[in-house]
Parts: C-alpha cells; structure tokens; sequence
C-alpha cells in the first residue's frame, strides 16, 4: 500500500519481486560497517565508484566559483549593492538543476549526466582561466567569465549533483548501503574542508591559472565514468551486481551474490 501510494500506480509486481529477491539473498547477514567494505574483495569496484565520485563531488571545485563570483560581477559592471543577489542566483541555478536532474534521471541514464556534467565542467574551467587571465585588457571578457561561472554550476548541477547521491542505493546491496553512505557522507565533509582550506593557497600560486587542479580532477572523473561505471538505468540490483562481478573476478552464486574465500573454499570442500 506505501508503495501503491509512493509510485502513484498499483502495478508493482516487477519492483516487489526486485526488492524481495534481494531480501532473501542477504538473508541472515548483519548490516556491515564501513571498514567491512574495504575488506571484501567482491565489491571492490563498486567501493571505489563511489570514493571516486564523492571525491569529485568537492575536489571538481563547483564551490570555489562562488569565490570568484562576486569579483566576476563586479568586474561586469554589476553594481555593487545587487552583486550578493546575483551570487544568491547562481545558487538558485544549482537548486533548480539538480532537482532537474532527479526527474530526468530515469530518462537520460546516469553515465551519460555524469559524463557530460565532468566533460562540460571541463570544457568551461580553460575558458573560464582564458577569461580571467584576460580580462584586463579585453573589455568584454568579464561578461564571458561571468557567463562561465553560470554554465559551470548548471553543468555541476545537471551531472554530478544529481547523480552521485543516488548510486550508492544502485550498487550496493542492503546490508551494505549504510556503511557505504557513511564513506561518502565523510568524504564529502573532508574534501569540502581540504578545498576550502587549500583553494586560496592555489589562487595564490597559479593566479588566473587556479583552476588546472580541477579541471584534472573532471578530465579524470569523465575518464574513470567512461571506462569503468556501467550503466544502472532501468536495471535491476542483481543485473548491477553483475556487472560489477565482471570487474571483480569473483564467482557468483545462485542468488547473483558474489562468494567470498570462505564460501568458495566451503562450496568446493
């Protein structure tokens, strides 16, 4: 009946029978915690899918446009007394695409929004440098920075932002998804303090050029999607897993879980 209520329709027969496959095959295990993924060899790949992506969540520096922002406006002719405002939209920008990325979610797939949003973000941090580094001397240069700094946090907030949060349920099976929102959760505090703590001492380095560490971090990210995230679109835990078992090297058993050393020693006793 929650269901029924939740999805707006009565026909869940196909989700009741995903959710209930997955309960019996995690019958009888305890929740994990976090140090218990670290150690388990058969879900390797999918513990580092999300420290990769939660990391990039902070270390792509969406949040250090907001440090450039007021200057940017300024440099455009904004006048002063209105600049907090248009720095309050930038923001509203990245409200309004991320929870347009949960309702396309479903319809664009999530490699491709990741993909895209790290591929664009890329693609704007050169331009974004080019701007400022010129922006003395061209007169319509600000305007361009200020154009970047809008298409950079709509690219984070199309992509990344609305995507990471969700992978964790997709990848990972009951028992473990608390322990693996633990992982990100911290990682995202601690890579949030490490850029806010680092970022002026980049700015103070590489000047107009402050953006080639996160644009290594996106080119690196669209490389990591492309390569070794599959696709979780319209598929269900056990298909994920098996992809992931590819990666993995790991047996599997009837239930589409993957063995660990000790049920394979067992098995083969």
């Amino acid at each position: 009946a929650a269901l029924q209520k939740l999805r707006g329709t009565s026909d869940l027969s196909a989700e009741l029978e995903e959710m209930l496959g997955e309960q019996a095959a995690v019958k009888g295990q305890r929740a994990k915690n976090p140090w218990e993924l670290f150690q388990n060899p058969a879900l390797r790949w999918q513990l580092v899918s999300i420290v990769v992506l939660s990391s990039a969540m902070q270390l792509c520096g969406n949040d250090s446009m907001y440090f450039y922002a007021a200057y940017v406006f300024q440099e455009a002719g904004i006048p002063q007394d209105k600049i907090p405002y248009v720095v309050i939209g930038t923001g509203s920008c990245e409200l309004i695409t991320s929870v347009t990325c949960n309702m396309i979610i479903d319809y664009a797939g999530r490699r491709p929004l990741l993909l895209g949003g790290y591929i664009f973000m890329a693609g704007w941090a050169i331009v974004f440098m080019v701007a400022l580094s010129q922006q003395t001397q061209i007169s319509w240069m600000p305007y361009l920075s200020m154009a970047c700094i809008f298409a950079y946090i709509l690219s984070f907030g199309i992509g990344p932002a609305g995507v990471t949060g969700v992978l964790p349920t997709e990848v990972f099976d009951q028992m473990s998804r608390p322990a693996a929102y633990m992982i990100c959760g911290s990682l995202l505090w601690f890579n949030l303090f490490l850029v806010g703590t680092a970022f002026p001492f980049i700015v103070k380095s590489l000047a107009h050029f402050c953006y080639i560490p996160f644009l290594v971090v996106c080119v690196c990210t669209a490389l990591y999607v492309w390569f070794f995230l599959p696709e979780t679109k319209g598929k269900s835990f056990l298909e994920i897993s098996e992809e992931f078992r590819k990666r993995n090297f790991k047996p599997k058993t009837r239930a589409g879980f993957y063995k660990g050393p000790e049920e394979i020693k067992t098995t083969t006793l």
